[in-house]
């Protein structure tokens, strides 16, 4: 009994000092991200086989809001279930910088879902990562996603009643998987609701664009554009937008 009891001691003690080492983590990052009360929280939820462009394209894009005068900025930052480094598709690493299964996860307004390797299979059996989106999407403004990211917000059972796209080689798959979705083959973007859909690739540059062209106006986006040498211009894109 008494080495039981020891041993309980020594888990508990373990626990403890785990949790506090990740709310420790994530209150540094807070301040070194300088995350600002009065901005929107955007989250890339990014793992292993995350796509690089379908990160880094649009994480240019909403950081460049930063730099508008008289705007929301966005505050920017990735989420995994994990704080240990993530390798890329591509193969680059990455140190996500808050692990949301840990206390003290900023509120998020807007969740990035990026395409990835394992979007369209294991991805869909993680109870961990669909509890996470289902939630967040309780209190976000925009759920988004490029690329297969879709097929995630689909099995998280968000885009049941709603348009949604996803990248062109998947359409069968995404059909067959979810025959009751409304799918538009024909468009760089869908946004119906709080949800917006892209093909992903580089054209998730251009979801990005549009989401800052809602929150912003016309006028801002182009700047946060041309600040990416982008001559930007919604009405050149093929999407669908649900009236």
């Amino acid at each position: 009994m008494k080495f039981i009891s020891f041993l309980l001691l020594i888990i508990l003690i373990f626990s403890l000092l785990s949790c506090n080492s990740g709310n420790e983590h994530n209150n540094a990052v807070n301040a070194r991200l300088k995350i600002k009360p009065d901005r929107f929280n955007v989250a890339f939820l990014i793992m292993n086989g995350t796509y690089n462009t379908e990160l880094t394209a649009p994480f240019s894009v909403f950081q460049q809001t930063q730099f508008s005068e008289n705007i929301k900025a966005m505050n920017v930052f990735t989420v995994a279930n994990t704080l240990k480094p993530i390798s890329t598709f591509e193969g680059i690493r990455v140190l996500p910088d808050f692990d949301y299964t840990k206390k003290n996860l900023p509120q998020i307004d807007i969740l990035v879902i990026p395409g990835a390797e394992h979007r369209t299979d294991s991805d869909l059996e993680n109870v961990v990562i669909l509890s996470f989106v289902q939630k967040v999407d309780e209190k976000a403004l925009y759920m988004t996603s490029h690329s297969n990211g879709a097929f995630v917000l689909a099995k998280s059972g968000l885009l049941d009643t709603v348009a949604s796209t996803t990248f062109p080689s998947d359409f069968d798959r995404y059909q067959k998987m979810f025959p009751h979705l409304n799918i538009k083959k024909n468009s760089i973007f869908v946004h119906d609701g709080k949800y917006i859909t892209s093909a992903g690739g580089a054209k998730s540059i251009d979801a990005a664009l549009y989401l800052c062209e809602v929150l912003y106006g016309k006028e801002v986006a182009k700047t946060i554009a041309k600040g990416l040498v982008i001559d930007w211009e919604v009405s050149n894109i093929p999407h669908f937008i649900a009236q």
